[in-house]
């Protein structure tokens, strides 16, 4: 699996998190849509691991907040 674009990575975590911050008005298909490209593009079933995971992968230094290589451990195993 390729690690999608940075750009195209930040564009899905903001959308996601301003929809899933809006008010209940929010068009729910949509945030269905970028739950799952997230994972998909994440490599993982969870939204929560796929936002941590695309999160570490867009930090400046490719690492999370505590340090950690966050990236290479996040991304999935060569197969």
């Amino acid at each position: 699996m390729l690690k999608p674009h940075p750009t195209e990575l930040r564009r899905l975590v903001e959308e996601y998190e301003t929809l899933t911050a809006a008010p209940a008005n929010a068009a729910e298909s949509r945030i269905a849509d970028l739950a799952y490209t997230l994972c998909v593009s994440t490599g993982t079933r969870d939204v929560g691991t796929a936002l941590a995971t695309a999160r570490a992968w867009l930090a400046p230094d490719g690492r999370g907040t505590d340090g950690r290589d966050t990236a290479a451990a996040a991304a999935p195993a060569a197969v």
